[in-house]
């Protein structure tokens, strides 16, 4: 039913007047409709093809156009959209800057995108890095995170995370690639985790230090699922299995403790889920094989029951109000 038969329906049997019908009518033909977030859409996705489209025009026309051409070309884009970005930005302060109608957090990451295309094909062609392909990923790092701060962008600093865990993944592996085809490395699992606790720590004092507090979910969110993944992966595949198990812990500890103060479902989420996978497998590695196959079942039936319970419960978990 339209809401045009609805008012008819409302005035036939009196519950409205005729004049009533009439603005009410006239308020919903001619409300504002906001399309801001659309809008957003459409920009970002833009970007992407633009960026998108840089790569495939290296690709198909890197014979004809010439490499310094293309070259050019690219750098003029990053450029003019950095230049953009600069030109257009806001007051630099600790605090979350207010949202303005600019476009230049769109040019930022425009500018970022095609930094990262300029790059790779510089490495591609010339290998400016040679062999330091940790530097190739640190170098946008550095620029992603000064730029994060300064235009005061959580979406490049989400980039700038992800180059520097990149960056630090890639200046660990080649050498066990190369020398003893080693594609299960603990260094690499070890490293990720102490990362992630590195971010979580630098989201930690972001939010005591009030220095960026805005920042710390990004800080929290990418190092805890950084941390929780790098944790589960020792413990399925190396030794020290305990250290492993104690690190999830005390990560879903932490992240249940989190959750409640910030009233985040996120958060409890990843907590509750990791530390459930963790818990199950620690339970199947410790209970003999020769066990009754009903006590396994016995066991997901009783934990499916405790998920069930804990969907209940979300709200009060986490200190929500019904």
């Amino acid at each position: 039913m339209t809401y045009q038969n609805l008012l008819g329906l409302l005035t036939e049997k009196g519950i409205i007047s005729e004049k009533q019908a009439t603005q009410i009518d006239s308020t919903e033909t001619t409300k504002l409709f906001s399309i801001h977030w659309e809008l957003r859409s459409l920009l970002y996705l833009g970007i992407t093809f633009l960026s998108t489209g840089l790569g495939v025009l290296v690709y198909k026309n890197i014979d004809t156009i010439g490499h310094n051409a293309i070259i050019g070309l690219i750098a003029l884009v990053c450029f003019g959209c950095f230049y953009y970005a600069f030109l257009h930005r806001k007051t630099f302060h600790w605090q979350e800057a207010a949202e303005t109608s600019n476009l230049e957090d769109f040019a930022l990451v425009g500018g970022c995108l095609t930094f990262l295309t300029l790059e790779g094909y510089l490495q591609y062609q010339y290998s400016i890095f040679g062999n330091r392909y940790g530097l190739s990923a640190f170098l946008p790092a550095i620029l992603f995170f000064v730029c994060a701060y300064r235009f005061d962008h959580r979406g490049v600093l989400s980039m700038a995370i992800t180059a520097l865990a990149s960056g630090v993944g890639v200046s660990i592996t080649p050498v066990k690639l190369w020398e003893a085809n080693d594609f299960n490395s603990q260094n690499l699992v070890v490293t990720a985790l102490l990362l992630g606790v590195f971010l979580l720590f630098f989201g930690w004092i972001a939010e005591q230090r009030n220095l960026k507090k805005h920042f710390s979910f990004t800080y929290f969110l990418l190092g805890g699922n950084l941390a929780f993944v790098a944790a589960l992966s020792g413990l399925f595949s190396f030794d020290l299995k305990i250290i492993y198990f104690i690190s999830v812990g005390v990560l879903t500890f932490a992240s249940i403790i989190y959750a409640r103060q910030m009233h985040s479902y996120i958060f409890l989420l990843m907590g509750v889920i990791y530390g459930y996978i963790a818990f199950t497998y620690a339970a199947f590695k410790i209970l003999p094989e020769q066990l009754d196959p009903f006590l396994f079942m016995l066991y997901f039936m009783l934990t499916g029951a405790g998920v069930v319970l804990f969907l209940i419960k979300i709200k009060k978990i986490i200190g929500l109000k019904k």
